[in-house]
């Protein structure tokens, strides 16, 4: 086994988001560190930091060279950052040192990994954001199509009272639209400009804050005069968004799991994994990765919140827990995007199926409204106390609620047991999600 799923030749089918794993590949890492890079000799050569010959080399230089990230490996390994390899690659490979002894100029290594990373960041939000916008469109339209369709609520694994189809697919849906309200929100936060120098006070920096402004400006950034080398809370904002998607992502494989199990099969889903001995199988692969993918998720950003208290100006200890985290969590949203993109416009409800749940012979997924209605005309503890009654002779004489009730309270109305009556607010919770839904 691979140290990771996500490394894995054999388990990347199921694992695996190429858009993701290219973004956090070496070669990307590298790449956009060269960007930034160039975005800030290209500021100093405006400003006059740097001879401007100087900077127009350095900023054409990082489009064309070519650098192993393999050949970073032995001096990131004594260094712990990658960038000091990368400048001293960088001046060998251009062979113009009149030129690049500007290059990284005032800079710290920090400054430039942090940039490269919200750069490439930036590419992964506008990635979830199309995903998450496709998977509420799907949802949106499962929800139009069974808005009113009748199904048992279940609350602590047991029938309650009567829902819809529809409402309980809103309650997948509108929460990936308040997340994509957080993620407006989160944006400017995150993907903000690092360069403030050594110890975070841009001592070294000529003009920083033009600097800044001109290299945010360059690179589609924020800019910002406030360091966070050591205050981390954008990167753990970001990690509390992956894993509140994941989260909503997760309850929905849970719902689908338990919908398709047998003895209740009011669900199925288009496809599923075959067994190597039952034939008679068609695994729920998909909503269970999202389960997993969200319980690691979860996992991974505790250890990312953990990571904040950063120590003094700059923590090496708690940034590499960072590395460690970072892309894995990532990795595991993307993952549990496209599953629930590719789920969400393959589930079919079974009426019948849940009709006959609802019917089951003994109508007690109507004690509810029974109790109320007794309760016009006896004080409430009294028809509870009643209807709790009745329940009980249900189970021990297998005769139903609704027969029950009649022999004793004939002017019941008959209405009273019939799902579409007992509906509340579900085909309205159904349609405000459908509506929100279309505005994707």
């Amino acid at each position: 086994m691979a140290v990771t799923p996500f490394d894995s030749a054999m388990m990347r089918g199921l694992f695996g988001d190429d858009d993701i794993a290219r973004l956090f590949s070496d070669s990307a890492e590298v790449r956009a560190m060269l960007l930034v890079e160039g975005a800030l000799a290209q500021a100093q050569g405006e400003l006059g930091v740097i001879p401007s010959d100087s900077a127009a080399f350095i900023k054409r230089a990082v489009m064309e060279v070519q650098i192993d990230p393999a050949g970073l490996f032995a001096e990131t390994g004594v260094n712990a950052v990658v960038v000091p390899a990368l400048v001293k690659a960088f001046r060998a490979a251009t062979e113009a040192p009149e030129h690049t002894q500007y290059f990284h100029w005032g800079a710290t290594s920090q400054d430039i990994m942090d940039t490269a990373l919200v750069l490439r960041l930036k590419q992964v939000l506008a990635l979830f954001e199309v995903r998450l916008q496709a998977i509420i469109k799907a949802l949106g339209t499962l929800a139009e199509a069974h808005a009113d369709l009748p199904m048992a609520g279940r609350t602590y694994g047991q029938i309650a009272s009567p829902t819809t189809f529809g409402a309980l697919v809103a309650t997948w849906g509108m929460p990936l639209i308040d997340h994509l309200q957080r993620l407006i929100e989160l944006r400017p936060r995150l993907l903000r400009i690092s360069l403030f120098g050594a110890a975070g006070t841009a001592s070294q920096l000529q003009h920083a804050p033009d600097l800044r402004r001109k290299m945010a400006e360059t690179l589609g950034l924020e800019p910002t005069d406030t360091p966070w080398h050591s205050t981390r809370d954008s990167i753990a904002e970001y990690a509390g968004w992956l894993a509140l998607v994941t989260g909503s992502l997760g309850k929905m494989g849970e719902d689908l799991l338990l919908l398709t199990q047998s003895g209740i099969a009011e669900v199925s889903l288009g496809g599923g994994g075959s067994s190597s001995t039952m034939p008679q199988k068609s695994n729920p692969v998909l909503p269970s990765l999202l389960v997993a993918l969200a319980r690691q998720v979860t996992a991974l950003n505790g250890a990312i919140q953990g990571a904040q208290f950063h120590r003094q100006q700059r923590d090496g200890a708690a940034w590499f827990v960072e590395w460690m985290n970072l892309g894995q969590i990532t990795m595991a949203t993307g993952r549990a995007l496209t599953a629930a993109g590719e789920l969400s416009g393959n589930i079919t409800p079974d009426p019948d199926r849940m009709l006959a749940h609802i019917e089951d012979g003994l109508g007690l997924i109507y004690a509810e409204a029974l109790s109320f209605e007794l309760a016009k005309t006896l004080p409430r503890p009294n028809a509870q106390a009643e209807v709790k009654a009745l329940c009980q002779q249900v189970r021990t004489d297998a005769t139903p609620l609704p027969d029950l009730a009649r022999a004793k309270w004939p002017d019941i109305p008959a209405s009273l047991f019939a799902p579409q009556t007992q509906l509340g607010e579900a085909p309205a919770q159904a349609s405000a999600f459908v509506k929100a839904a279309k505005a994707y």
